[in-house]
């Protein structure tokens, strides 16, 4: 009973683990990761500790990513803070607006807090693209991670 347990509980981690690379409050990769632990402890799979020690550098190394590559891409257009901060607000709002929200909110978002910053167009709209580009980079770099723990515990539940 409680091997079920154990398998219902690390599906929900997993998914929720793909749903955190989209969503700012949930911390995607390591939700995944603890999904393939539990799964490694029940009766249905056993990973092997090289794959259990990679992982868990990749979700590490990709959630200490998550939040240098959103500075650095803003930095390198320009931007400020303000920048970050308002990506962060825009794609809160954006959720509620589905996929197009998810992806036009952060740049909106980004515009108006340089706006905010500096009462300049032209650089409102350079930094907020940064902003957005490392916004996204980060999004993309917690899905592979996540994709490839999720990849790995389908292929283990499987066999």
């Amino acid at each position: 009973m409680s091997d079920y347990i154990l398998l219902i509980l690390a599906i929900i981690l997993m998914i929720l683990g793909i749903i955190g690379c989209l969503v700012p409050i949930l911390p995607g990769p390591p939700l995944s990761y603890l999904g393939m632990i539990l799964l490694h402890f029940s009766r249905f799979a056993h990973f092997s500790s090289n794959v259990l020690i990679i992982m868990a550098v990749i979700a590490a190394l990709v959630t200490a990513l998550d939040f240098i590559v959103p500075v650095w891409g803003t930095k390198k257009f320009g931007g400020s803070k303000y920048g970050i901060r308002g990506a962060t607000v825009g794609l809160i709002i954006g959720l509620f607006l589905g996929p197009p929200g998810i992806i036009i909110g952060p740049f909106i978002g980004a515009f108006v807090g340089e706006l905010i910053f500096k009462d300049d167009i032209r650089y409102a709209l350079k930094a907020g693209f940064g902003s957005l580009l490392g916004f996204l980079t980060g999004i993309g770099l917690k899905l592979a991670a996540s994709f490839i723990m999720t990849f790995y515990f389908v292929k283990e539940l499987i066999t």
